[in-house]
């Protein structure tokens, strides 16, 4: 009898180990999850941006304001304090980067939203040895309008 007792507590030991295992594994997953579906977000932003500003290049403003404008959920695009948004010209030449004023036909527009994702798994910041994830993504697209002089 005190066999059989003892080799209970030892699967309820095992049980408790392994459950503490798996259900650490299940919420990384979940992190990953998340971390993948606001990457989404942040990059179909950026080629709703790149899209408009391929047809209207001269001011940034506008085409933050389509970047901010493309979602709300999972992140608050429209919070300026946690998105950051950069609008550049790319030069079709040479690569280098120019005023949006003078972009034309066939020069580059590169649109960039970066978001820092706040890690809620535990235990998590300890063993990467940071709290916070960086999230960029960016898209480069062709300007199609105006027609250079």
């Amino acid at each position: 009898m005190k066999r059989f007792i003892s080799e209970r507590g030892q699967s309820l030991v095992e049980l408790g180990v392994s459950l503490l295992i798996l259900l650490y594994l299940l919420s990384g997953a979940a992190e990953f999850g998340v971390l993948f579906f606001q990457f989404v977000q942040l990059r179909d932003a950026a080629q709703e941006g790149a899209l408009y500003g391929s047809m209207n290049p001269t001011n940034a403003v506008p085409i933050e304001d389509r970047v901010r404008a493309a979602s709300s959920s999972p992140i608050d695009l429209t919070d300026v304090t946690k998105v950051t948004i950069a609008v550049t010209a790319l030069d079709k030449t040479t690569n280098a980067t120019k005023t949006l004023s003078s972009a034309c036909e066939g020069d580059g527009l590169f649109v960039q939203v970066s978001y820092t994702h706040h890690i809620f798994m535990p235990f998590m910041p300890q063993l990467l040895g940071r709290s916070d994830i960086p999230l960029t993504a960016d898209v480069t697209d062709t300007v199609l309008t105006p027609v250079c002089p």
